[in-house]
């Protein structure tokens, strides 16, 4: 295989994946490169203060219904 400078990572399987390994390869791109330092700075800013602030403004019983909620979809699962 030709060295594109990419870091070393297993070829996918999932024939999407693989489209898309294979299109980052001929354009050089990596996730690296394709990312803007500010926009992901500023989104590390809001999820780390995001599920905290939105516990605190939320009431008691309206945080009790979505964990009801929650606990109802986890116990859907089929169990292997």
């Amino acid at each position: 295989m030709v060295d594109s400078g990419m870091a070393k990572k297993s070829i996918p399987r999932d024939a999407n994946q693989l489209a898309k390994y294979i299109v980052d390869l001929s354009t050089r791109e990596t996730p690296e490169t394709v990312k803007n330092p500010a926009a992901v700075a500023l989104g590390r800013l809001g999820g780390l203060k995001g599920g905290k602030a939105r516990a605190e403004s939320l009431s008691a019983s309206k945080r009790r219904e979505i964990a009801k909620v929650a606990a109802q979809k986890r116990w859907e699962k089929p169990r292997l």
